[in-house]
């Protein structure tokens, strides 16, 4: 039987004709990190009010056995999950996720409630983002927080925003690697509204106040992130696409686009090489729409495909943090998390297998028919055989062994809470 190993080779090979070398593309693979989100193992409860309902245009959908119900359980399943994926990579926080046993509210928290995240993380040697939570809270009033036109209710979320920014740096400082911290709000209305200028006026004052502290980059960056509509908020967004960005590049954020949250005929990847020509820097959330902001589990569709290959192409990973972003309760959660990771990885591993150069000058050269023979033919060659390999040297499961892993730990862990 022909090993992984042998096979990588004859892959190797092949991919050497058209000018490829596979080992300089697992090496670059080997260095992208992916942050891995941890609200799809609770379906996005949290522990500040886990028998809170999920509000803010959010639906977690399914009763599949499992869910995480404390910190540590989450913590069990992530460790699980990260065993089974390729490379060191970080964890997405939101802040209703604090491990502690003080009650305390959003406008409240601080770095000592993270602490044990912290301490796990630094066992676990991988990074952590953060995300303020501008949702599932009684302050979340009238489908507003900070655009709320009651100062009382702006105050409340501004004061969460800015504690928020001093726990990414506590991350950052303690773990030595950035930590990410994404704004994002679900203010806006059902139906049509009258004003759309004002309440984005209050946003705007109320994100100035947040970022008015200069905070060390070194530890933490900002971004800001838009959604064209929720479930309550299907007429008006106040932080649209155009509001973020304007907003990012005036402010020198970072611009979050998610794959979800934009009209079902755009994506992101036709966004990506615009928005670098002018922005700091990119977050993305990978997440899969159907035909709305549903965040199904990343599967290789065409769009996570152009999304890798623009990034790849136009050499944007250096200046993109790339996080996913989606919840799942019809199916076994930590099998999402392995599934649309890996996934992730898979597309950006394809896209570094592309002869690009030489495509780059075939299209300058308007050698069209080169273009599309090339591009075609590569979608026959031998890819999977140089993942597989790629985990192969990672020690994690080749092909579908991590699923039978997956299933084990379901029958000895997950069908007992």
């Amino acid at each position: 039987m022909t090993t992984i190993a042998e096979k990588y080779a004859q892959a190797k090979e092949k991919y050497a004709q058209i000018g490829v070398d596979t080992d300089e593309a697992l090496k670059k693979l080997q260095d992208v990190k992916i942050s891995m989100h941890c609200w799809q193992g609770d379906d996005v409860k949290g522990f500040l009010f886990p028998d809170g309902d999920l509000t803010g245009g959010i639906m977690s959908t399914g009763n599949y056995p499992g869910a995480a119900h404390t910190p540590e359980q989450l913590r069990q399943d992530l460790e699980k999950a990260f065993s089974l994926i390729p490379g060191k990579h970080k964890l997405n926080l939101h802040a209703i996720y604090l491990d502690t046993d003080e009650k305390v509210d959003l406008n409240e928290i601080e770095p000592r409630h993270f602490e044990k995240w912290v301490d796990w993380a630094k066992e676990q040697g991988i990074g952590l983002d953060f995300n303020p939570t501008f949702f599932s809270h009684p302050m979340l009033k009238d489908g507003y927080t900070l655009a709320h036109p009651d100062k009382e209710v702006r105050d409340f979320w501004i004061e969460h925003g800015k504690r928020s920014r001093k726990i990414a740096a506590y991350f950052g400082k303690e773990l030595g690697q950035i930590s990410i911290n994404n704004f994002w709000v679900p203010d806006g209305m059902k139906d049509n509204p009258i004003d759309r200028y004002t309440p984005r006026k209050r946003l705007m004052a109320s994100l100035d106040e947040i970022f008015a502290e200069e905070l060390p980059e070194k530890y933490t960056q900002e971004a800001v992130e838009s959604k064209l509509f929720g479930v309550g908020a299907e007429s008006y967004t106040v932080g649209s696409h155009e509001f973020y960005m304007g907003y990012g590049l005036t402010r020198n954020k970072l611009i979050c686009l998610d794959a979800g949250h934009f009209h079902p005929t755009e994506v992101i990847s036709n966004k990506l090489s615009s928005l670098a020509l002018f922005s700091k820097g990119i977050m993305l959330h990978v997440s899969r729409p159907v035909r709305w902001d549903s965040d199904h589990v990343v599967i290789m569709d065409d769009e996570l495909q152009e999304i890798a290959k623009e990034l790849v192409r136009n050499d944007l990973l250096a200046k993109t943090n790339i996080g996913l972003d989606f919840f799942d309760a019809t199916i076994n959660r930590l099998a999402a998390w392995v599934i649309g990771t890996r996934n992730t990885q898979k597309a950006l591993l394809k896209a570094m297998l592309e002869p690009t150069e030489k495509l780059k000058q075939m299209e300058l050269s308007f050698d069209f028919t080169a273009r599309l023979a090339y591009t075609e033919e590569l979608k026959d060659f031998p890819f999977a055989d140089v993942w597989n390999y790629f985990c192969e040297l990672n020690g994690v499961p080749v092909g579908l062994a991590w699923y039978d892993e997956v299933k084990k730990y379901e029958q000895e862990v997950l069908l007992n809470r």
